[in-house]
């Protein structure tokens, strides 16, 4: 049998054959929502990062940070004339 194309290539063959086969019996709601709870994942990360890096945000600075971090400090200054490197009011 052929070894799958899994992208693991520090996993043993025959646990990435299970992963592989695993996905394939997941019908696609079930694929969405894997999907769904790493994208959440991913920006429960980002958020903590930019409070690492920021300390505490306001929800609203936090999701413009968090904008900032998908499209660009050049489309959030263009599209919402925020710009994400400016100095904070507060400090």
């Amino acid at each position: 049998m052929a070894r799958p194309r899994s992208g693991l290539s520090d996993t043993d063959p025959a646990v990435a054959r299970r992963l592989v086969e695993a996905h394939r019996r997941m019908s696609p709601a079930e694929k969405m929502q894997r999907v769904l709870d790493c994208n959440e994942a991913a920006e429960a990360m980002a958020a903590a990062g930019l409070r690492a890096r920021f300390g505490e945000l306001s929800a609203d600075e936090l999701r413009l940070h968090l904008a900032a971090l998908r499209l660009g400090r050049r489309t959030m200054i263009e599209v919402f004339g925020w710009d994400p490197e400016a100095p904070r009011a507060d400090g």
